[in-house]
């Protein structure tokens, strides 16, 4: 049996600009801010474009608000859609979350109550962004500090609901899970147990704060050996799924993050050794 090569990649952030590029195919793909990159012009773009012309791409999003009671924002669609036409990612992601309300971005990924209405709801809108960016999206599990009392369904119940009915991809946070798992008190293999392995096109991996008692996905530190022990389990039951860091703040040069996607691809190289046994 032939294992399935599994693409390693970082999320782009400018402290590495003139690294990826004076060292081309590094990394197997890139995932960019698709926000960082919505205004027209700037060194921003131009990096962009000469990054796209190295690297495969995927473009990864925070302000859709898809679980957001405000109408979908037609103008951010339309930026979005014309950032797809210049960069052709291999695919578009945001976050199974809402954002803000009434016109007032709060800045951060707020969680959903996982209710049947929640999944009526979020299913419209996704479909309605796909017919609007003429493609399949992906959506990402955020991590949660709080529970709503209305939950008549688990998270993984809903998100796999949501993603049946408007027929979309999974951006599955092995990171997020392990964090919720412990602030919640569930078992994150029942997480990863009941995603549709047809459904779930990338993973990420990100490090966590923990604050005693919970955990605060801060993305600020090295992917910890909890999330690596998960990972494995998830890259064996997902093979050859896409895999990237994110590292937001406390950003190492590059060569800190390429020694720890290496980890990632000692992990893949060995499951795939035992598969082909």
């Amino acid at each position: 049996m032939n294992p399935q090569h599994t693409p390693l990649g970082l999320g782009l952030r400018t402290d590495h600009y003139h690294d990826l590029l004076a060292n081309p195919g590094c990394v197997d793909w890139l995932e960019a801010l698709s926000d960082n990159y919505l205004v027209p012009g700037g060194r921003p773009l131009q990096f962009l474009d000469k990054l796209r012309a190295e690297y495969p791409m995927a473009l990864h999003g925070v302000a859709l608000s898809i679980g957001g009671t405000d109408a979908l924002d037609t103008t951010y669609l339309r930026d979005l859609k014309a950032l797809i036409d210049r960069v052709e990612p291999m695919w578009v992601s945001d976050h199974l979350c809402w954002t803000g309300v009434e016109g007032i971005n709060l800045h951060d990924l707020l969680p959903l109550p996982y209710t049947e209405e929640t999944v009526r709801h979020v299913a419209d809108r996704i479909a309605r962004v796909q017919d609007t960016l003429g493609q399949q999206i992906l959506i990402e599990n955020v991590s949660s500090y709080l529970s709503y009392q209305m939950d008549d369904m688990t998270e993984w119940e809903c998100l796999t609901e949501i993603a049946e009915r408007a027929d979309c991809l999974l951006l599955l946070d092995v990171n997020n899970v392990y964090v919720s798992s412990v602030n919640h008190g569930f078992d994150p293999l029942d997480y990863l147990n009941a995603m549709p392995r047809e459904r779930v096109r990338q993973m990420h991996l990100a490090g966590h704060s923990d604050r005693g008692g919970y955990l605060i996905d801060t993305h600020d530190a090295p992917v910890p050996p909890a999330v690596w022990a998960l990972y494995r389990y998830a890259a064996a039951r997902f093979p050859g799924v896409a895999t990237m860091i994110e590292r937001d703040d406390n950003i190492p040069d590059l060569a800190t993050l390429l020694a720890e996607l290496d980890i990632a691809r000692t992990i893949v190289a060995n499951d795939a050794v035992l598969e082909a046994i």
